[in-house]
């Protein structure tokens, strides 16, 4: 049997493993180690944090490994999961089919989604959970003809116990993410390495003969007939780069920034992240605790339970870069402009809620969706391979999204990571 290696483990990487294994030998190659919850008391480094020791949002990675936090030369503050289930351990588990640009590419993921919707548990149904303020924040978005609608989730709900950490691991497995899949892969007899960093792809004459990697100061060369890169839009551009292919310098990241104001009792600390959201052009509204904004901007001085915060997701425009030793991000100016009218909105809606408008205060701008620096075009819609890489090497995450989606990822990703497996076993597994 021919032998694939699948670098990463989040949702590109664990959906493709799972497709090839079988048709393949697949070895899962993971930076990162087993992940774990965040088990320390929010309660205690909220006192802590009075004392002053908060003060850059990177110290979190000490807290918490699983969370790396890192800055664009424009100051942006960007976040990604490491660890098995990459990102996708850290997410709000959203599940929305964002896919318009690539159907304007003419790319159909309509039998990739349907497969998913028998494979994950994805519901809308839970209201009964939200606090009384998000009923009313929903109540009035709807009354400025804005839409609402609650957010479809990945998971099962129903042992949802409202402790407000979905964002550091959900300690009770409610929510889903891509250590599911990946799981189905090893129990279908694929293999996993952790704790081991990829650095390049060896390509020969043409031909990708496996991965060096590195662990612990070592290097290892690992061959494979196929190779399928999933190490997201900003680890996949530099393992492409290190191998001698050259990335667009059109890094998009989903900027988030958070409108807050104290609203005493809200409780939103402690309630579903994201329980609805109101979808707009060019960026997203919905409601959002930032535990970021909370230990490490100090304008965040109120108790927890007290912040009420409406979340702005932007679309992003393309301009920016990834390297190995830096990422090059900074907001347009069409950006600034997008984020603005945002912001007036959130503030909107937070006076009709009954918050005076110079109480409301703003959050540290942050982003968690990088991608599109390897983008698809009409001339990859059936293969979903470019012509710049060897016929045996494939991507399988946000690099290959032509733009910014302006919301949840995820599912689009699984979609396209389900392709790309189906399209390596046709081509190459016989």
């Amino acid at each position: 049997m021919k032998r694939a290696i699948v670098v990463g483990s989040g949702a590109g990487g664990a959906t493709a493993a799972k497709e090839l294994q079988g048709a393949f030998h697949v070895t899962v190659i993971e930076a990162g180690k087993d992940f774990h919850p965040f088990t320390l008391n929010l309660r205690r480094l909220s006192r802590l944090k009075k004392t002053g020791l908060f003060f850059d949002a990177r110290e979190i990675q000490i807290l918490f490994p699983h969370m790396r936090i890192r800055k664009a030369t424009g100051g942006m503050i960007l976040v990604n999961g490491v660890g098995l289930g990459g990102t996708t351990t850290l997410c709000t588990a959203n599940a929305l089919r964002m896919d318009r640009e690539l159907q304007n590419l003419g790319i159909d993921l309509d039998q990739e989604f349907e497969e998913i919707g028998r494979e994950i548990p994805i519901s809308s149904d839970h209201l009964r959970r939200w606090t009384r303020t998000t009923h009313r924040l929903f109540d009035i978005c709807r009354e400025m003809g804005m839409e609402p609608s609650p957010t479809p989730k990945m998971g099962n709900y129903d042992n949802c116990r409202g402790c407000g950490r979905c964002v550091l691991g959900c300690p009770r497995g409610v929510k889903w993410d891509s250590r599911r899949f990946l799981d189905e892969a090893l129990g279908k007899g694929a293999s996993l390495i952790k704790n081991s960093f990829v650095d390049r792809v060896d390509i020969v004459g043409g031909e990708a003969k496996g991965v060096w990697t590195r662990y612990r100061g070592k290097k290892r060369f690992i061959p494979a007939d196929l190779v399928v890169l999933a190490a997201g839009g900003m680890g996949s551009p530099v393992i492409l780069q290190n191998s001698g292919v050259s990335c667009r310098p059109g890094l998009f990241v989903d900027p988030v920034l958070c409108v807050a104001a104290e609203w005493k009792g809200s409780g939103q600390n402690r309630e579903i992240s994201m329980p609805f959201m109101v979808r707009k052009q060019d960026y997203m509204l919905s409601p959002y605790f930032d535990h970021l904004s909370f230990f490490f901007n100090r304008r965040w001085k109120f108790p927890a339970q007290d912040i009420l915060s409406l979340m702005i997701k932007l679309a992003d425009s393309s301009q920016g870069s990834v390297s190995e030793k830096k990422v090059d991000k900074r907001l347009s100016s069409q950006d600034a402009a997008t984020l603005e009218e945002a912001v007036g909105v959130c503030r909107e809606i937070l006076m009709r809620l009954g918050i005076k408008e110079d109480d409301v205060f703003m959050g540290t701008t942050n982003a968690g969706h990088p991608g599109g620096v390897f983008p698809l075009t009409e001339k990859e819609a059936q293969t979903l391979h470019h012509s710049a890489l060897p016929e045996n090497l494939y991507v399988a995450d946000a690099s290959l999204l032509p733009k910014s989606l302006g919301g949840p990822p995820i599912l689009t990703i699984v979609a396209l990571a389900k392709r790309v497996g189906r399209v390596c076993i046709e081509r190459m597994a016989g």
